[in-house]
């Protein structure tokens, strides 16, 4: 069973590479229109080595891409629209005016109304949001699926606890919305398979009336089709399934909406893949997966904990689409003109010459020469740092010596230049005045200290690092 995750914009991913209803149910967790930039924390050897990383923005602006998108929805754009959507992307235009929250709800309508073609007549679709947002949301789910014989069904509330957001101004937050629709009436609910027990008393009167009614006919004990608020804890920091990324849902959440929803073989779709919630939870309960990100920090963390989870043999039952594979397929990731995309060129090198361990660096505005660091295999007592930096311009022998002095700020021991383009002589004459490291723990033989990796040996020769946190 070969499942599908896409490296790249998810509008150009559904518009492109998914069929017409070849999807039984989609869950989407977009960002929440917060207007903060959420980080990855990462543990290396400690709460001393604690260090973040910039995970996914969400904040909006009304820029070009907003301007593209409201044009294509009132142009109705390939016949996609429903006259409904367009006549309410009207109305909220002259409402909201062109900000930050238009911005947001262009972008997710562009986005829903693919989800809604590639969905099945059977199929259902589950919006995971907050009271922020929840009720624009809302309608622009009406505007779409209800027009095209689809069906609000329900307004899930999940519930939970956690100390953070005290205040003494308003009741404390503490709930998100999720908003379940069907393409049509006649769509999948496998209510038997999310039963929940009964409460202790009703129980008692079931068992005192007759013993029949042990089980259900199908063979699932007795119990009830849950309301809908969702009492679920969120993940807490010493949870075993917490993955340092930001807004991660717990498994258990998504668990009952897949068995809801879907079957054993059936084809689930998260569009927002992030940290891999739904695809791990699809792979325990036998489902088929597509899953698409942005970020390549998300691909590289569900990669990892796929591996972590399962085996490192269900890499191959995964088609990653979207990363580079060729030199000119790189160069095209690092030049890109949207520099949404072209910021990723960074994380992809680092990570995938690291095989996904190594730390993104949050910023460089203070830490010159530095974009990633790594730990090489080892004792505790000795595990060499290494740090990581990339560049996509041609590179000098001044490039080597940012790269030694972010290496003695950080007492790094070794230090790796990943190129685009192939080093000058002067920049490989300067890394091997840097010397040589050797540590009987990684290797038997001095390796330079400072290393010029080219991505064309990343690529065609798969040059690697293997680093161990």
């Amino acid at each position: 069973m070969i499942n599908k995750l896409f490296y790249g914009d998810n509008l150009e991913v559904l518009r492109n590479s998914i069929a017409d209803e070849t999807v039984d149910l989609c869950y989407i967790d977009p960002p929440f229109n917060s207007q903060r930039n959420y980080n990855q924390i990462y543990n290396a050897l400690g709460k001393e080595n604690q260090a973040r990383s910039p995970a996914f923005i969400d904040t909006w602006l009304w820029d070009d891409y907003a301007d593209r998108g409201l044009l294509e929805i009132q142009t109705n754009h390939q016949n996609r629209f429903t006259n409904q959507i367009i006549d309410l992307l009207a109305g909220l235009t002259k409402v909201l005016g062109k900000g930050s929250l238009l911005a947001y709800l262009v972008s997710l309508t562009l986005r829903i109304v693919e989800i809604h073609r590639v969905l099945k007549p059977t199929g259902s679709f589950y919006l995971h949001c907050d009271p922020s947002a929840s009720h624009y949301l809302k309608i622009i789910l009406d505007a779409l699926f209800c027009p095209q014989g689809g069906e609000f069904q329900n307004e899930i509330i999940w519930c939970y606890k956690d100390p953070s957001g005290k205040t003494t101004k308003f009741f404390r937050r503490k709930h998100d919305v999720i908003l379940f629709y069907s393409k049509s009436p006649d769509y999948n609910f496998y209510s038997d398979a999310i039963r929940v027990d009964y409460g202790a008393k009703t129980q008692q009167q079931i068992a005192s009336k007759t013993t029949s009614f042990g089980r259900v006919a199908t063979g699932h004990p007795l119990g009830k089709i849950p309301e809908d608020w969702w009492e679920i804890p969120s993940i807490n920091s010493q949870a075993k399934e917490r993955l340092g990324y930001p807004t991660q849902k717990p498994e258990i959440l998504l668990e009952r909406i897949i068995k809801a929803s879907s079957k054993a073989g059936d084809v689930v779709l998260d569009a927002y893949g992030g940290g891999g919630t739904t695809v791990a939870v699809c792979q325990k309960l036998n489902r088929r997966w597509i899953s698409i990100d942005i970020t390549f920090q998300s691909i590289s963390l569900t990669l990892k904990r796929l591996e972590s989870t399962f085996s490192k043999e269900i890499l191959a039952t995964i088609k990653i689409l979207g990363v580079p594979q060729d030199i000119t397929s790189a160069k095209a990731l690092a030049k890109n003109e949207d520099p949404r995309i072209n910021q990723e060129f960074e994380k992809w090198a680092i990570l995938t010459y690291s095989k996904h361990q190594a730390i993104i660096n949050q910023g460089k505005s203070t830490n010159q020469s530095l974009d990633g660091i790594a730990y090489l295999a080892g004792s505790q007592s000795d595990r060499p740092k290494v740090i990581l930096q990339v560049e996509s311009k041609n590179i000098d022998a001044t490039n080597i010596l940012y790269l030694q002095n972010a290496m003695t700020r950080e007492a790094a021991e070794l230090g790796v230049l990943i190129t685009l383009e192939l080093p000058t002589v002067e920049a490989i004459a300067q890394a091997k005045l840097a010397g040589f490291y050797q540590s009987k723990q990684f290797t038997d033989k001095p390796i330079d200290k400072i290393q010029i990796v080219t991505i064309q040996e990343i690529l065609a020769e798969q040059k690697r690092v293997v680093p161990n946190r």
